[in-house]
């Protein structure tokens, strides 16, 4: 990355306090800290706040942690309002289900390149591990090898190899938000997420094609930034065509810019 810059790792979750204890045990024992944590709650009740506090109190790192009302799905409205909370250079964006790896922040920041935005992966774990972890509180190191694994490749870590699977692009669909970075000024300058799209679906690759859009390449990453997918049901998914063809409309017509998103929050302040 050169020069030293601010890093802010951005948690999202909704109503899961759990998965979240997990999610934010790993920050506690990432080898390279980030300088701030930030929680994008979309309206979780009292056991989340409750996962915060507890966070809270075993760490010196600032801790944000931004809510709104539940009215249903509202993820790109809250990742704004949480965004306006920091001033770090880099955002390192991951779900509450996400748990990771002890260098996961370490490879983060050490892919990060002016001009890109980054995709990573992640290990998808079964329902039965995920349902021994969260019994026991405690997540326990994953290895490649075992049965309820999926994707094992996204397990393996070896930066030694990982350079020669970097791939850069100007794709968005493959894009995921439980496992990506950006620079703070890319993501101002097309006005954050969108808050047009409603329920669940899409937010992100509507964002990285605006991403595109504005003049920034993909940079996907194998081998590093290894992190796992806590099993859970699928989302609601009746708002997923529309917010595709609001997808599409983005892609196609060029849009760089969304008028309804991160200013727009600033606004009604």
């Amino acid at each position: 990355m050169g020069e030293r810059v601010s890093v802010a790792l951005l948690v999202t979750t909704y109503n899961w306090p759990e998965a979240l204890k997990l999610v934010l045990d790993s920050v506690l024992v990432q080898t390279v800290l980030p300088d701030e944590v930030i929680i994008a709650d979309d309206g979780s009740g009292e056991a989340t706040r409750d996962v915060v506090e507890a966070f809270r109190r075993k760490t010196n790192i600032p801790v944000k942690h931004f809510w709104h009302p539940d009215e249903g799905f509202r993820k790109t409205i809250i990742i704004n309002q949480a965004i306006t909370g920091t001033s770090s250079d880099y955002i390192i964006q991951i779900d509450g289900d996400i748990v990771m790896h002890e260098l996961f922040i370490r490879d983060h920041i050490s892919e990060a390149e002016k001009g890109y935005f980054i995709r990573g992966s992640r290990v998808l774990l079964q329902e039965e591990i995920t349902r021994k972890y969260l019994n026991n509180g405690q997540f326990e190191r994953v290895s490649s090898f075992s049965k309820d694994v999926r994707n094992r490749i996204n397990s393996l870590r070896i930066p030694i190899l990982a350079p020669l699977l970097i791939k850069k692009s100007q794709r968005s669909r493959n894009w995921i938000g439980c496992n990506c970075a950006f620079w703070r000024e890319d993501f101002l300058k097309v006005n954050g997420y969108n808050n047009e799209l409603k329920g669940w679906g899409h937010e992100d690759i509507e964002l990285a094609a605006r991403f595109i859009n504005s003049g920034l390449y993909q940079k996907k990453v194998k081998l590093k930034a290894v992190c796992y997918h806590l099993h859970h049901p699928f989302n609601s998914r009746v708002h997923e065509n529309i917010n595709y063809r609001v997808y599409l409309d983005t892609l196609n017509h060029g849009i760089a810019y969304c008028s309804n998103g991160y200013r727009h929050h600033l606004s009604t302040e």
